[in-house]
């Protein structure tokens, strides 16, 4: 209704307007040379009005006409925008779904439209990493290292490539390019550590560690690597105070004080440790300097009572006793370790050579020999090394897993590896 009245309220005035110019008395002459042009003030004003309204309307379209390529630009990039942001998200389902070709073409695709940014890059090499062409897939990341701004998604994206080809060598080369271009970043500090780790420079990668880091397996590492005894019986005792559980960390600290001659405290180490988890190493540690069959029954003893009832204290306690042809005894601590769980071959195994001393000629000492090796055949595997990355399984505990390189993967593991129980489940 507003506008209804305002457009009346217009038009009056326009008539109002046209009227009063109508009834204006006088002329307006125009000479140029001989010719003399004469009209009435309405006709002036009305004719000089067109005029003004057809030269508007001129420049209009001249400036109109100027624009034109700019516009026509702008249209083609706000077209070239909208479809290639359509490929991008076209690329990336390709990629959730595994389908290399197509994810090739779309990223193709958003590359020619949208130019090379962070996101087509990013999804370029995706898709020809995903189609198996690492060249390609480098060849982009490099261009993302080309820009400050991206630099550090191009190094990561190559370091995991490298990592990916077990090329270590351009591994560590790519992080120090990557911390170059981007200083302090959290990620680049724990890849670092990584491959410091993996090529065995554990001073530099327990330097790295954060808080999640296994610090304990790699101060055991450096202190291994370390040529002045003092410093080395630092860092074994910092790793042996960061996991006091870790039967390495108190071997590499116990061996450091022993050779110090502080014996006592080294064998407070190896009693503290076993109170937490007993492991074989740490008993032929503390009975390795003793000879005798009863001195080496005794120290067992000592040891024994901070964890009188775990298994491999009854497992110590019967080798100790057999070896001083307490057969009697041995034959209890193999009972009690069976009562308490343990059902391994090397439990079995002992069992055996405690029927053989105890009755070697007798029948009843053959057969609960054959009795017992029968079961041996039959337990579970003895604990091992196992790394609980991989699962890979090592004779001797390392810092770092031989297999994949994991920093502090290897654990004791009285337990076969997952695939292993499928397999026999």
């Amino acid at each position: 209704m507003r506008r209804i009245i305002a457009l009346l309220v217009l038009a009056a005035a326009v008539l109002a307007a046209a009227w009063y110019l109508a009834g204006l008395p006088g002329s307006v002459t125009l000479q140029m040379g001989t010719t003399e042009i004469k009209a009435g003030v309405p006709v002036t004003v009305f004719a000089g009005v067109v005029l003004f309204v057809l030269l508007h309307t001129l420049l209009r379209a001249l400036v109109g006409l100027w624009r034109l390529p700019r516009r026509w630009r702008g249209w083609r990039g706000a077209r070239n925008r909208r479809l290639g942001e359509r490929a991008a998200t076209r690329t990336m389902v390709a990629l959730a779904a595994g389908e290399a070709g197509e994810a090739q073409r779309e990223a193709a695709r958003a590359r020619r439209l949208l130019g090379d940014n962070a996101q087509t890059l990013l999804l370029a090499a995706q898709a020809a990493r995903l189609a198996g062409r690492a060249e390609e897939a480098d060849a982009a990341l490099r261009a993302l290292t080309h820009r400050p701004e991206t630099a550090l998604l191009g190094f990561r994206g190559l370091l995991r490539g490298a990592g990916e080809r077990g090329d270590w060598a351009e591994a560590a080369r790519l992080a120090q390019a990557a911390e170059a271009a981007h200083p302090g970043a959290a990620w680049l500090r724990r890849e670092r550590g990584r491959l410091a780790a993996r090529a065995g420079r554990w001073d530099e990668a327990l330097a790295l560690a954060d808080a999640d880091a296994p610090r304990a397996a790699l101060g055991v590492g450096a202190a291994e690597a370390a040529s002045d005894p003092g410093r080395a019986r630092r860092l074994a005792k910092r790793a042996w105070k960061d996991d006091p559980a870790l039967a390495p960390a108190a071997l590499a600290y116990a061996t450091r004080l022993r050779a110090a001659g502080r014996e006592r405290q080294a064998q407070a180490v190896i009693r503290r440790t076993w109170a937490l988890a007993p492991h074989p190493d740490l008993a032929e540690f503390a009975l390795g300097s003793l000879r005798e069959p009863l001195a080496r029954m005794q120290a067992a003893q000592q040891l024994a009572a901070s964890r009188p009832n775990h298994p491999e204290t009854h497992l110590l306690l019967a080798r100790t006793a057999l070896a001083a042809g307490l057969v009697g005894e041995a034959r209890r601590h193999t009972e009690a370790a069976r009562q308490a769980g343990l059902t391994q071959r090397r439990l079995w195994l002992l069992r055996a050579a405690i029927e053989e001393a105890a009755d070697a000629t007798g029948e009843a000492g053959r057969a609960a020999q054959r009795e017992a090796l029968r079961r041996a055949a039959e337990a579970d595997p003895d604990p091992t090394w196992r790394c609980g990355a991989c699962h890979a399984t090592s004779e001797r505990w390392a810092p770092a897993c031989p297999a994949c390189g994991a920093a502090g993967g290897l654990q004791w593991s009285e337990t076969p590896p997952p695939r292993l129980l499928a397999a026999t489940g």
